[in-house]
C-alpha cells in the first residue's frame, strides 16, 4: 500500500439541529468551514483533520445512538482554552486540574448535542518521547472568526474510539492503514494517520465511553485515490463493506463505506474538482 496516501482524516458527527452545531464550531471554536453542502458542513479542525456536522435527517446515523467517540484537540494552551470556554458557559465534564508529573493534562467540554471535545496537552514524559517531536513540527491552526482568542491554537487531533477487544482493533488499523504505535497508555493507544491527524483506540472498560454496538459517528479518510483504497481495504481481514462498490455522492464525492471489527463506520472520500469543493481542495493541497 506504499502508493496509497491519506490527505486528511475526518469524523462525521450527527445533529438534530445542525445549524446550532455549526454556529458553535464556527463562532465559538473558531473553525473554518471548508465545505457547506447545506445538510452537512465540513469544518477544518487542524492542518490535516476535519469534522463534518451532519443533519440526522440526511445521515447514516441517528442522534439517538450512543456517542461512543471523543475528539481531542491537542494544544499547549489548555489553560487558555479552559478559561475561554468556561467564560462562555460551555458545559464542562470535569474541572481542569493540572497534575504534576502526568503524561497529559486536559479537560472535556460538551458540544451542543453532547459530543465530547477533549482539550489536551501531551507533557514532557517518557510515554510521549516519540510523539512530542512530531507534534512540535506540525503547523498549528488558529481561529478564522468568531470569539475564539487569536492566540489559542490547535496543533493536532486524536479521534478516540472505544472497543471491547483493544488488541484486535490495534492489529486491524495497523494492517489497514500501515501505521505504527506512537503512544502506549496501556488501555489507550495513539497512532499517527497523517500529519496532524491521530487515531486513538481505547478500551471500553476504562475509557470515557463504554464500547457500544451502535455508534453515532463515521470515521472517514480523505484521499485522491478512493479506488485504490477500495481494493486495499476489501482485502483486509476484519473489514466488511457497507456499500458494495465505490459510489457517487451528490455528484460531488466518490466514496465507499465499510465497518471495522466492532462496527465503526469507515468511509473513504475523493472530492471532485467542482465549485462546492474548491476551498477544501485548496486546503488538502497544502503541504
Amino acid at each position: 500500500m506504499s502508493h496509497l496516501s491519506i490527505q486528511a482524516t475526518n469524523a462525521f458527527f450527527y445533529y438534530q439541529d445542525v445549524e446550532k452545531a455549526w454556529a458553535f464550531y464556527r463562532d465559538v471554536m473558531g473553525l473554518e468551514t471548508a465545505v457547506d453542502y447545506g445538510f452537512a458542513k465540513i469544518m477544518r479542525v487542524a492542518h490535516n483533520s476535519y469534522l463534518t456536522l451532519v443533519d440526522v435527517a440526511s445521515g447514516m446515523h441517528s442522534a439517538d445512538e450512543p456517542k461512543s467517540v471523543a475528539i481531542a484537540l491537542v494544544t499547549e494552551q489548555v489553560e487558555g482554552w479552559y478559561d475561554y470556554l468556561t467564560r462562555l458557559g460551555v458545559p464542562i465534564r470535569n474541572p481542569y486540574q493540572r497534575r504534576e508529573g502526568s503524561a497529559h493534562d486536559g479537560f472535556v467540554a460538551f458540544d451542543p448535542e453532547g459530543y465530547y471535545l477533549e482539550i489536551e496537552r501531551f507533557n514532557l514524559h517518557p510515554e510521549n518521547e516519540t510523539l512530542l517531536p512530531i507534534l512540535a513540527a506540525l503547523p498549528p491552526t488558529y481561529s478564522v472568526g468568531g470569539t475564539r482568542p487569536p492566540e489559542l491554537e490547535i496543533r493536532a487531533t486524536v479521534l478516540w474510539l472505544y472497543y471491547n477487544n483493544l488488541a484486535r482493533a490495534e492489529q486491524f488499523y495497523e494492517s489497514l492503514l500501515g501505521i505504527n504505535l506512537l503512544v502506549d497508555q496501556g488501555w489507550a493507544k495513539v497512532y499517527q494517520v497523517t500529519g496532524s491527524s491521530f487515531l486513538g483506540p481505547v478500551s471500553g472498560e476504562k475509557g470515557m465511553h463504554p464500547a457500544t454496538e451502535q455508534k453515532a459517528v463515521t470515521v472517514s479518510f480523505f484521499t485522491a485515490d478512493v479506488n485504490g483504497w477500495f481494493a486495499h481495504a476489501t482485502a483486509q481481514p476484519g473489514f466488511r463493506l457497507r456499500t458494495p462498490a465505490v459510489t457517487d455522492e451528490s455528484n460531488l464525492v466518490h466514496i465507499f463505506v465499510g465497518y471495522d471489527p466492532e462496527g465503526y463506520f469507515l468511509e473513504w472520500d475523493t472530492f471532485l474538482p467542482l465549485p462546492p469543493n474548491e476551498r477544501l481542495l485548496q486546503l488538502l493541497a497544502q503541504p
